[in-house]
């Protein structure tokens, strides 16, 4: 394993933003961030050997500045939509950014954790494994919801192709924490266009249901005999454009799949390039999981780091979470972390090869 680091480039506020490369005996290349603990690049050999990046980043320090798609973003307080930009915690109502069709929340808002300078605070090299741990602040009020947290995340990549993210966070009130990954995966490599014809499979059985801005409603809907199944792999352009009310609403893939995870950290998804060969499992140990093709990446018409400009559904993210709007849903697990409790959650996204 080798892991070396170096200057990505200054803030407006002088604050030097480095780059962290872990590299393992495949040839994979994982680069990370401590400006928004951002997944910056991951170079994956195929059945050839020959590496490719397949996530979807931006080129300089500036670009992710006005990240508008969330490219390899760490997000947080609350990843995903919170309705009416409003939720209830001990009988007190916060009302929270509506960045979200000028209705809901979105993300957290605006002043996102990917916007944020991290603080390196350790880095690790064996012949197992490397690993970059980051740590942030995130002050009572923050973002509009209540109490002091401290939020701690070590990116890892292994010798046996796991790239692992692993969150730990404790409130000094009870308050919602639901963290996630927001990178665009596309396994034939990020500037070869869409990811249509990559095959997928996800262990669900429903989703949540949600209305035409995309916020649940609280019931969830059975995937069988729906284009919204996927627990026999198939490819992402296959169903993509049917005329399903979901999938009208939202242009395409972009829902909360109830997963199949009695517990611990289990495989719940898979994504497979049949031309390169490459493979990447999903594993985590969260009830739910958004599946995200970038319907509106083309729109944004983002250039990406080869300055080439990313068309429609240029990747998928496979983002594992609670349930989006969860905190107004009793029936859902609840993301609110009371206080001096640890909010733990690991994901893992692992590559191989197959012909």
């Amino acid at each position: 394993m080798i892991l070396v680091n170096s200057v990505f480039g200054t803030t407006p506020k002088g604050e030097e933003i480095r780059n962290y490369v872990m590299t393992n005996k495949k040839g994979m290349a994982l680069t990370v961030s401590n400006y928004g603990a951002l997944l910056i690049s991951l170079a994956v050999p195929d059945k050839t050997g020959k590496c490719a990046d397949v996530v979807l980043g931006l080129k300089t320090l500036e670009d992710y500045y006005k990240n508008s798609c969330f490219l390899g973003a760490t997000v947080g307080r609350h990843a995903n939509r919170i309705g009416g930009a409003t939720f209830t915690i001990n009988g007190t109502t916060y009302e929270i950014e509506k960045n979200d069709n000028k209705i809901n929340n979105l993300h957290s808002g605006k002043d996102g954790y990917q916007n944020r300078v991290w603080k390196v605070t350790d880095t690790r090299v064996d012949n197992e494994s490397a690993s970059v741990t980051m740590t942030l602040r995130s002050p009572d009020m923050d973002q509009g919801f209540p109490g002091n947290v401290d939020i701690s995340l070590t990116y890892t990549l292994k010798e046996d192709g796991s790239v692992m993210i692993g969150y730990y966070a404790v409130p000094d009130q009870d308050t919602i924490i639901n963290l996630t990954n927001h990178s665009y995966f596309n396994l034939a490599g990020h500037d070869s266009g869409d990811v249509l014809d990559q095959i997928v499979w996800i262990d669900s059985d429903a989703v949540t249901e949600t209305d035409s801005k995309s916020i649940p409603n609280g019931n969830l809907v059975a995937v069988a005999n729906t284009p919204m199944d996927f627990n026999t792999p198939k490819t992402i352009g296959r169903d993509i454009a049917q005329d399903y009310y979901m999938l009208n609403d939202a242009g395409g893939y972009d829902h909360n799949y109830a997963l199949k995870n009695p517990g611990g950290i289990h495989k719940v998804a898979f994504m497979y390039d049949p031309k390169s060969g490459r493979k990447m499992e999903v594993y985590t140990d969260l009830p739910g999981m958004q599946f995200y093709t970038g319907n509106y990446v083309g729109v944004n018409k983002v250039t990406g780091k080869s300055g080439n400009v990313y068309v429609k559904r240029a990747g998928a993210c496979f983002e594992t979470q609670y349930f989006p709007d969860a905190v107004n849903h009793e029936n859902f697990v609840s993301p609110v972390i009371r206080k001096g409790n640890a909010y733990t959650s690991t994901t893992i996204y692992k590559f191989s090869v197959e012909e």
